[in-house]
């Protein structure tokens, strides 16, 4: 019995970026649902992300290494996460995948691609 993946979800990274259009071909190929967690993918033909606003990330470091050189120790810095994320899902994708949203969840997605 040959085993394969049923999904694929896809983290962000530098080589991930440099290789897109090879894992958007892999995903169409093996009709695999994918999920990124960055929105181009989606775009371009990942069925969905599901995300955080990582340029709001870089500036809430910045700010922690800005109070961290003032003075400030690391462990008296508070532990924070984001608040809000971003889903977008391409419906294009999931109908040649043969997959139906659910309107419950088109509702709750910022962008969506047809």
């Amino acid at each position: 019995m040959e085993e394969r993946a049923d999904a694929l979800f896809v983290f962000p990274e530098f080589v991930v970026g440099k290789h897109k259009k090879a894992l958007l071909d892999f995903v169409s190929t093996y009709k695999l649902p994918s999920m990124f967690q960055e929105a181009r993918f989606v775009e371009e033909g990942g069925l969905m992300s599901y995300y955080t606003d990582f340029p709001e990330l870089r500036r809430q470091a910045a700010r922690f290494v800005v109070k961290i050189f003032k003075g400030t120790k690391p462990a008296d810095l508070p532990v924070e996460q984001p608040s809000e994320f971003e889903l977008t899902v391409n419906l294009k994708t999931a109908k040649a995948l043969g997959l139906t949203v659910p309107p419950s969840v088109l509702v709750l997605t910022k962008k969506v691609f047809d």
